[in-house]
């Protein structure tokens, strides 16, 4: 696996979240954000469950313009396969 860091959080105090990287060999987006609270799990499951191989995180809405970079990665590298 090759993973090509995106960005982190221009806002966060010790450097270490929220990021975000694309996997170069699967050109798919890995996010870590923050824990999402009960109230927020709550909501989402009712649109189905969440299995336990996977995971919601909460990422900033200033980190919107990292995310657009990280799919436009993602999607240059996906039609040059």
């Amino acid at each position: 696996m090759s993973l090509r860091l995106i960005a982190k959080d221009p806002n966060t105090d010790t450097g270490q979240s929220p990021t975000v990287w694309v996997d170069e060999e699967t050109h798919e987006l890995v996010l870590q954000g923050w824990k999402i609270d009960a109230a927020t799990m709550a909501e989402c499951l009712k649109a189905g469950i969440i299995p336990d191989h996977e995971a919601v995180v909460r990422l900033p809405t200033r980190m919107i313009q990292i995310i657009r970079e990280a799919c436009d990665v993602a999607e240059r590298r996906a039609q040059l396969r």
